[in-house]
């Protein structure tokens, strides 16, 4: 692990900018000298005798191999005809890197006999190419290495690149569309096909741009996250933690990214501060007489309630108020109707959870669509209902009261909302709150917005099926990792991120609904409930592992295996 001080910051001429909404630190610039850095390369004794004749004093040209016996053989460096010199990057840097990786000077010896010093490379996207913050960790990163070399050490910085599930099918499937294809009109097969050839043409751009930057990593040792044997790794890893009860499958809520239609980590999602409105509206009171018409908008019993998502109205599952708000108080107990589902009702329930100053001081609760809500809807025992499909369009049949025929008193029917977009429902649903007299209002407000690291766009919260690794244990080691001091974070007070990041972890959703990546590595009984699935590492140990658990299908013949279709996250490697 490295650490930066303020004054290895300025030591190496690094400039940094303070991002204006996090306490993290962005790189702004690099400017690290090539000739220092070329300068200390070449004063090492590691360095042969002919190499280290090439000083940044003279050094124009490299040194070839043929001419290890020279005691110099380097010229000054050109003259422009004033009195400016400079350093021709253009015609020393592409040769003498050659040299250096052709001569072998960036790979240990397996059988040295020095001390060892070992750095992995954070493994960039084989779809991108360089920006700062690549440029920030190859300098490190290089320092370090050239350094530990000088040192006498026998070095290894193991390079590496990621094969990147959602930026890459992302970019294969924008080909595909210009061309007028889909993945699923390609099939899986075709198109893994498509994505391999991708990365054989292009997937290797950044690793040159890194040996373009003085790189001295030992490139013999190349890895690729999906190179077979990093594959059978992650495979056995998937299965250890399986058998030792880590990962599981369960419905639970996951950030779902409508575009990309998968669900994305907790670290790939940013919260924006951005303009909003909150919408106020009146939620009407079922009548004490238990008349499902309700009376007109002028007469009827209501809760006032504000909400910055109107078009997920039509996934209450409860109303709830502070049990010592005296303005709601005797409320609870009673029953609210859902405005445009046919007459579905829902409870009015006293929570401490809900904050009295925020908006009318009364909670809608949105089990399916919000991750507290999800969590006040677990203690409660309320109804899940997804009313988004999963492009994010609207999905009414489970908001609908299927026991009704017809929508209450002056309300509009629900099924207009079928299929529109979330955005285009919201204004839709606030203009028939408006003709039914229960609208109230709108006022501006800043709200906190989960957006896709990938495309920008809004992120929404889904309760959905996958698979997960459970957290507790893990963050729990590494909080005592470091308040025994087994671990040293350096500034400490970064100390207080990484305790409250890992004292409130969530499971970590591993499950991805991509195509490009690693396969999940589980497969299904056909013609059995899914709950009976079987981990392997390999298909033929699953069809083992199945004739054994179930030999009355295997004597018929009829034994058949799916895998699962999902991959893993990138980042479980």
């Amino acid at each position: 692990m490295l650490f930066i001080s303020r004054s290895s910051v300025h030591r190496f001429g690094l400039c940094f900018e303070r991002h204006s909404q996090t306490s993290i630190y962005r790189p702004a610039a690099i400017q690290i000298s090539a000739l220092n850095t070329a300068h200390a390369f070449f004063s090492s004794d590691r360095i042969p005798k002919a190499a280290r004749s090439c000083t940044t004093n003279n050094l124009t040209e490299p040194v070839h191999p043929e001419d290890t016996h020279a005691k110099s053989n380097t010229y000054n460096i050109r003259d422009t005809g004033t009195s400016d010199k400079y350093f021709d990057f253009k015609k020393i840097e592409y040769t003498t890197y050659a040299w250096w990786h052709n001569s072998g000077y960036f790979q240990p010896s397996a059988n040295s006999q020095l001390p060892v010093f070992t750095v992995p490379m954070p493994p960039p996207n084989v779809t991108g190419y360089l920006h700062m913050g690549h440029a920030l960790f190859v300098s490190l990163q290089d320092i370090m290495a050239r350094y530990q070399r000088m040192r006498g050490r026998a070095t290894l910085w193991l390079p590496g690149t990621d094969h990147a599930g959602i930026a890459t099918q992302l970019l294969v499937e924008k080909h595909l569309k210009a061309e007028g294809l889909s993945r699923q009109s390609l099939g899986r097969e075709k198109f893994l096909k498509r994505v391999w050839q991708w990365k054989q043409e292009k997937g290797d751009y950044i690793v040159e741009q890194m040996k373009r930057l003085g790189a001295s990593a030992d490139w013999s040792r190349h890895k690729f996250t999906l190179d077979e044997d990093m594959s059978a790794s992650v495979v056995e890893a998937f299965v250890n933690l399986h058998e030792k009860g880590l990962i599981y499958r369960d419905t639970y809520m996951v950030n779902w990214s409508p575009g990309l239609q998968t669900s994305i980590s907790d670290l790939e999602v940013d919260y924006n501060e951005e303009e909003s409105l909150l919408y106020t509206f009146k939620y009407p009171l079922l009548p004490t007489s238990g008349d499902k018409l309700l009376p007109k908008a002028s007469h009827m019993e209501f809760i006032p309630i504000s909400t910055t998502r109107p078009e997920t109205i039509l996934g209450d599952a409860a109303i709830m108020i502070h049990p010592d708000d005296e303005r709601y108080k005797h409320l609870i107990g009673r029953c609210a109707v859902v405005p445009m589902t046919n007459g579905r009702t829902i409870p009015v329930l006293a929570d401490t959870y809900v904050d009295m100053t925020f908006g009318t001081g009364a909670l809608k609760i949105t089990p399916a669509h919000d991750l507290q809500d999800y969590e006040l809807g677990k203690k409660y025992n309320l109804e899940v209902l997804n009313i988004f499909h999963k492009d994010a369009s609207m999905n009414t049949k489970e908001a609908m009261n299927m026991h009704s025929q017809r929508p209450a008193n002056n309300e509009i029917a629900i099924s207009k909302y079928e299929g529109m977009d979330r955005f285009q429902c919201r204004a839709e649903l606030w203009k028939d709150l408006q003709q039914m007299g229960l609208a109230v209002g709108t006022t501006p407000h800043v709200a906190r917005v989960p957006r896709s690291q990938r495309g920008g766009e809004i992120i929404e919260p889904l309760v959905s099926r996958q698979w997960f690794v459970k957290m507790d244990h893990m963050a729990e080691q590494a909080v005592t990792a470091v308040h025994t001091g087994q671990l040293k974070i350096i500034p400490n007070r970064f100390e207080k991120m990484w305790h409250n990041w890992l004292t409130n972890i969530r499971p970590w959703c591993i499950s991805r609904q991509l195509w490009w990546g690693h396969r999940i590595p589980v497969y299904y009984v056909e013609n059995r409930s899914e709950e009976e699935y079987i981990v392997a590492r390999t298909e033929r140990e699953a069809y083992e592992k199945a004739r054994q658990k179930y030999p009355a299908d295997a004597a018929a013949g009829t034994l058949r295996l799916r895998q699962e279709d999902d991959v893993l996250d990138t980042w479980f490697r």
